[in-house]
């Protein structure tokens, strides 16, 4: 007896086997079986037919005796099974095995003889030892202890539906996935508790994803089952992490043929209509598949951010789409520009925008509301704590905000250069984070330079309120003096930068008081000390209520500067109608620029002002009045 490997069609039986018309005949220098005896059958499957014998088949098959027995015609000859799982290879590995001959079972040919000895009703009610039970044997003994072994042979029961669901095999392997998985787990948690004792040192590194790490081996599998399988193993307490894995290295192999190199030759193609829509099904089943969300998710966030780019390239869902900005909105500190970068879909559109502005003005407004729920889930503490902990440059909280307030900025200076961006987009993500979340404006005011400067002809009502969203008190040196200089910045602007430089100037001459109100960086918030050594000289509240005693005093000082910048302004108004309705000569354009330099130069000597153009109250103008009266006597 022969040993038949797996996949090879040895020589048909008698000789009598054909092909497809365009395959020619194949012949053997021996034949099986070894019968003088002539066929008496033809089994047709598909294009193909076996010359048999009718006994050895129906001893073994239950199907083929009973298709005999229920025939009309006694003398039949010719029966078609072309409905048998696998095929020709199937019922050919089959039909050996009713002879007597020896067939390798292995993982490629198991789920295909399994499905046909049930469709040829090979059981046991016929002969010991049948197909059906010689198959059931090398699962339970070799495939469904193994979960690589039970990847394999489900993989090759996505050709073998619907026996391979009747039979309840598809379902077998995933639950045998899922629990040896859920087994690993726990036997490799086992493991760290024993040897962990002496690594407590290093708890944060991961050990390494072996090269024959069974997640892997999942991308052979088609979507449904692949979800079918992930869907197990989260239901039996897999870690979130190793889901995270499994998505990912999926995720990867699944899309990397379904990439476009140049778009706009196949555009509206239905070449590139067939890989969009298998990206967009992908896409959305791996969204569905995602852990829960949290703050702490174990997804990584460059996986979020490629998923949502491939979510608007390929036009899915618009649920897929907001369950991925929130995703990406919860973790947004972890990011970074190329994660934020997101391409917008304009092909067609000349005008159209590099960027997509809108999916990231909503991932940053997520991250923001994020306060109001941790305020809400908070509400029950200590008010006097609150105060202390709200917004302190040491607090996770301020942390990740000034992290995504640089991240911000740095992102409005990489699509400032987009010509075809609207001022209106800009604007809205640049007065998007509150006054808290920076404390120096440096990057703000390098991303708004460059937007003027790649959109000269915006109006100046949009010019003049995107430079408001700048905080002067929080430039730098170098950006005032940059500032100062700068032609495409609103004349209030420039004045404004000029009188608090001067300010700053005198401050640091007079050994540098009232630095907390002009934003310096070691000085935006009120020292804190962490330690209990050094908190005993002053407490929280009463830090806080000095803050708010120096906050009241300064805005009686913005009071009075509110007086003198009014006064300036009427000056200035009068100044110029007098040179529009005189010639403009030398003579008055020196007289105007000198009084002018007299009130800016007054100006200036004030300390610790701020330049509003509201009208002041009843109280800082008697103080003005009383100053007034006091520097005339």
């Amino acid at each position: 007896m022969g040993v038949v490997t797996v996949g090879e069609l040895k020589t048909s039986i008698s000789g009598k086997r054909s092909f497809r018309p365009s395959s020619t005949i194949r012949h053997a220098a021996t034949e099986w079986p070894i019968s003088d005896v002539s066929s008496d059958v033809t089994i047709e499957i598909g294009a193909s037919s076996f010359a048999l014998h009718k006994f050895p088949l129906v001893s073994r098959s239950g199907r083929i005796r009973r298709l005999l027995i229920e025939a009309k015609d006694a003398t039949i000859s010719r029966m078609n099974l072309s409905l048998i799982p696998g095929g020709p290879e199937a019922f050919e590995l089959a039909a050996k095995f009713c002879y007597g001959i020896n067939i390798e079972i292995t993982l490629s040919n198991v789920a295909m003889l399994r499905c046909a000895a049930h469709f040829l009703e090979m059981t046991e009610e016929f002969v010991q030892k049948n197909l059906e039970a010689r198959t059931e044997a090398y699962l339970k003994d070799t495939v469904l202890p193994n979960i690589s072994n039970s990847i394999s042979v489900l993989h090759h029961c996505e050709c073998l539906s619907p026996v391979s669901e009747e039979i309840n095999l598809v379902n077998r392997l995933i639950n045998a996935i899922a629990n040896n998985a859920c087994k690993e787990q726990l036997a490799s948690g086992l493991l760290k508790l024993d040897h962990n004792f002496p690594m407590k040192t290093m708890p944060n590194i991961e050990p390494e994803t072996p090269s024959d790490w069974w997640g892997k081996s999942l991308s052979v599998l088609n979507l449904e089952f692949f979800q079918r399988v992930l869907t197990a193993v989260k239901s039996k307490g897999l870690k979130q992490d190793m889901i995270s894995k499994i998505l990912i290295n999926y995720t990867h192999n699944s899309l990397q043929g379904l990439v476009i190199r140049d778009p706009h030759i196949v555009r509206g193609s239905l070449l590139d209509m067939e890989l969009q829509k298998k990206q967009r099904v992908i896409v959305e089943a791996m969204v569905s598949l995602l852990p829960t969300q949290s703050r702490r998710s174990s997804v990584p966030m460059a996986f979020l951010s490629s998923l949502l780019k491939t979510t608007i390239a390929s036009s899915a869902s618009t649920s897929c789409r907001s369950d991925l900005e929130r995703r990406i909105g919860l973790q947004l500190d972890q990011a970074i520009l190329e994660d934020i970068l997101i391409p917008a879909n304009s092909y067609g559109n000349n005008h159209g925008t590099m960027y997509d502005t809108e999916s990231i003005l909503r991932i940053f407004s997520i991250f923001l509301n994020l306060d109001d729920d941790d305020d809400e889930d908070n509400r029950m503490r200590d008010e006097s704590k609150m105060a202390y902990d709200f917004d302190s440059p040491g607090s996770p909280k301020q942390s990740s905000i000034l992290k995504v307030s640089k991240l911000l900025d740095t992102y409005l200076a990489e699509i400032a250069l987009d010509t075809n961006l609207l001022p209106s987009k800009f604007i809205a993500l640049a007065e998007l984070l509150p006054d808290h979340a920076r404390i120096i404006s440096d990057g703000l005011y390098r991303a708004v330079d460059i937007f003027l400067k790649v959109h000269p002809n915006i109006k100046d009502s949009e010019r003049y309120r995107l430079c408001k969203t700048i905080d002067c008190q929080k430039l730098s040196q170098e950006a005032c003096s940059h500032a100062a200089q700068n032609e495409r910045l609103p004349v209030q602007m420039a004045v404004q930068v000029l009188y608090f430089e001067q300010i700053r100037l005198r401050n640091a001459m007079n050994g540098g008081h009232n630095q907390f109100f002009f934003g310096t960086i070691n000085s935006q918030f009120p020292q804190r000390s962490s330690s209990g050594a050094g908190s005993g000289a002053i407490s929280p509240r009463d830090n806080y209520a000095s803050v708010r005693r120096e906050n009241r005093e300064l805005k009686l000082e913005v009071a009075r500067m509110r007086m003198r910048l009014t006064d300036l302004e009427k000056d200035h108004v009068s100044m110029k109608q007098e040179l529009v309705r005189s010639h403009p000569a030398n003579k008055i354009f020196k007289s105007f620029t000198k009084k002018l330099s007299k009130q800016l130069n007054s100006l200036f000597r004030i300390n610790n002002l701020k330049p509003i153009g509201s009208k002041p109250n009843a109280e800082s103008r008697f103080l003005f009045q009383r100053r007034r009266r006091h520097s005339i006597s």
